[in-house]
């Protein structure tokens, strides 16, 4: 059952494909997004590279939660703008992605507490044993965060040099 601890990740990369192909490139992206949808990503790439080069202790853990309640703040900052650019659809499309950012960082912060095995709960490490498993969908994970933030950089600011459409 520790595959279960996937899911968030499986529903992350489902919505925001859709966001992407499907309202992103129909719509275009003002120059805001351009630059502002690269560092939202940024901010959870900090957090995956956080917990695979730091060891899971209690300062560790104080430090995460911060990069994490950074990255959840900084993913909402564009809904003000939004409301002027995007169709109710879209915005529901980041109400999911909204709500599952944080599943994912507890996700994240999770894996990173068994696979040290820095004083995880009995239960839950039993519940995720498979810590070379878990460890190496961290890896896995990170590596397709860069090369999205690499795809929204390069395509979106280099790249693309279509109009963007009005709602």
């Amino acid at each position: 059952m520790y595959w279960l601890i996937a899911i968030p990740f499986a529903v992350q990369a489902l919505v925001i494909g859709f966001d992407e192909y499907y309202f992103h490139i129909k719509r275009g992206l003002p120059k805001w997004e351009r630059i502002g949808h690269p560092i939202d990503t940024l901010t959870l790439v900090a957090c995956l590279l956080f917990v695979l080069f730091v060891p899971c202790t209690a300062g560790a853990i104080k430090v995460y939660i911060c990069l994490g309640v950074f990255s959840c703040l900084m993913v909402t900052k564009d809904e003000w703008i939004h409301k002027h650019h995007c169709p109710p659809a879209e915005h529901w499309i980041h109400a999911l992605l909204f709500i599952n950012h944080p599943i994912i960082l507890t996700s994240v912060g999770l894996i990173w507490w068994v696979t040290t095995g820095q004083g995880a709960p009995t239960w839950m490490a039993s519940w995720l044993h498979h810590t070379a498993n878990l460890h190496a969908m961290l890896v896995l994970q990170t590596g397709a965060v860069i090369l999205f933030f690499l795809y929204q950089v390069i395509y979106w600011n280099i790249l693309w040099k279509g109009e963007v459409q009005s709602q």
